[in-house]
């Protein structure tokens, strides 16, 4: 009895090549087709009634008067922007708080830097007046 041995041959890839991001490529191409393709579908077989109320600018039921393009007070612009500076740095305790035996001393002297730089940093706002709202 002869035994036939097939030899199945497989092709090796190394793991940094472009082979592997293939499949990634072809998702994101499917996945701006079907974009592309629904938004089409939607435009081409979507009713169209264009009355005045679909055309007249939404403003919430509140009738709208005079222009749009009035000034207004840059607080609430630089307390947002400040809420999200410090929201941001404050996020990067979490690391700290998790690894805190692993990191050691060495670390706990980064965070106290951190802390340091973030203190100046608010001490500078509180001085320049950015948080006071009355004029």
């Amino acid at each position: 009895m002869y035994l036939l041995q097939v030899q199945v041959s497989t092709v090796a890839h190394d793991s940094d090549s472009s082979y592997w991001y293939l499949p990634i490529a072809i998702q994101l191409i499917f996945a701006v087709l079907f974009v592309a393709v629904m938004m089409g579908v939607t435009h081409w077989l979507g009713p169209k009634r264009n009355t005045a109320d679909k055309l007249e600018t939404f403003t919430s039921g509140i009738k709208s008067h005079g222009d749009a393009r009035q000034p207004m007070a840059i607080k609430y612009f630089l307390v947002a922007i400040l809420f999200v500076l410090f929201d941001v740095e404050v996020i990067f305790f979490y690391p700290y708080a998790v690894n805190f035996k692993e990191l050691g001393w060495s670390g706990f002297g980064a965070v106290l830097m951190f802390i340091a730089f973030f203190l100046c940093g608010f001490i500078y706002i509180i001085k320049k007046g950015a948080l006071k709202w009355e004029d």
